[in-house]
């Protein structure tokens, strides 16, 4: 941010006695009213001071300060016609052309510029009668948390910044902004699993090779939906047992476990189907659909007398757990999940139940 015409680092956090007098502690630390924060001028020294001041005491989050954002290139080019040309009202505003444009040159995914676009005509709206340009960082606050009382949640605060990041920051050339607010810190939700015998019923019922390998892939693979479907016959190497997944989440290439069990039903399926370009393909060609593959789990989940609403993500958490509770290193796992950080994967230690069972008890003999 800027304060005086000067590039400032701001420090924000909920009131505590400690954290604030660990602040002062910082060289030529000052108060800013205006944005009811302590500041600093920004460079490299007052940065370090800052991550070893804080280390082992307090997390310093700098997810809105850092501009690490990884794109894909490896994304289709996005067509933006679609999105430029949709219904509005006539008294609702359309992003700028330039907003539309940089969406297309950094290749955004579709979902994500279709996000941005309506989270930054919201904020259009909100601020109708004023320029883009003359809208200052205190007013975006005003607006975020005007969001907060609407009871928005915490993703969707995200993306609405993200979104004002992206025209300020990308679109306009200017420095990083700071909008971030005191807001409850998100309740983590447990992953929802099944046992891996119930997994296991679920491919019994699976009579359909196809299908078979489908739901076998997103268990014993520990695959994201969208990395099964962008699966390519050349990505199952079968000689080292390993599956290469592209187009990840993060764009974070890596190599998971391939099943001999299911290498084999995968070569009887090949011989079946001979698909051409994706491993899995529609009746017309092209990628499976995603709603094909929720149809086909539900179907089979019934069949095996499964009471759980059973949805494709539930079995990559099964991987993840399964493997734990079989005694696997997390560092392991982490890794053929794809996790960027270990804290991911620590999750599923609250759900490897095995492992909890065989724990003693202190009170028993």
């Amino acid at each position: 941010m800027y304060i005086d015409d000067k590039r400032q680092i701001g420090l924000q956090f909920t009131y505590d006695k400690v954290i604030e007098a660990m602040v002062k502690q910082l060289d030529q630390i000052k108060w800013s009213k205006a944005y009811s924060m302590f500041y600093l001028r920004n460079n490299k020294s007052n940065m370090t001071a800052i991550f070893q001041l804080f280390k082992g005491v307090a997390w310093v989050n700098g997810q809105y300060f850092f501009n690490k954002t990884i794109l894909k290139n490896n994304n289709p080019e996005l067509d933006i016609t679609s999105l430029q040309n949709k219904n509005r009202s006539d008294d609702y505003p359309k992003c700028p052309a330039a907003y539309f444009q940089k969406l297309k040159l950094k290749k955004y995914a579709y979902k994500t510029a279709q996000t941005y676009v309506s989270c930054f005509e919201a904020f259009m709206f909100y601020f109708k009668n004023e320029k883009l340009d003359h809208i200052n960082e205190q007013m975006i606050r005003s607006y975020l948390e005007h969001l907060v009382d609407q009871k928005v949640s915490d993703s969707k605060l995200n993306q609405v910044i993200n979104s004002i990041k992206f025209y300020y920051e990308v679109v306009m050339g200017m420095p990083n902004r700071f909008y971030s607010i005191e807001r409850p810190r998100k309740k983590e939700k447990l992953p929802e699993v099944i046992s891996k015998e119930e997994v296991l019923r679920i491919l019994q019922y699976t009579t359909n090779i196809k299908h078979h390998c489908i739901l076998s892939l997103l268990y014993s693979a520990g695959l994201r939906i969208s990395e099964l479907l962008n699966l390519k016959i050349e990505d199952i190497e079968s000689d080292r047992m390993l599956i290469r997944v592209r187009n990840t989440k993060g764009n974070r290439e890596r190599y998971t476990l391939l099943s001999e069990t299911v290498l084999n039903k995968l070569r009887i399926y090949y011989r079946k189907a001979s698909p051409k370009e994706y491993l899995f393909e529609g009746v017309k060609g092209g990628q499976y659909s995603k709603t094909s593959v929720s149809v086909i789990l539900k179907k089979s989940a019934k069949k095996a007398g499964i009471q759980k609403n059973v949805y494709p993500h539930m079995l990559r958490h099964c991987f993840a757990t399964h493997l734990l509770e079989n005694g696997e290193d997390l560092r392991y796992i982490q890794v053929l999940m794809g996790h960027k950080s270990s804290k991911t994967t620590e999750i599923y230690t609250h759900v490897a139940m095995r492992k909890l069972k065989d724990i003693k008890n202190l009170l028993d003999p």
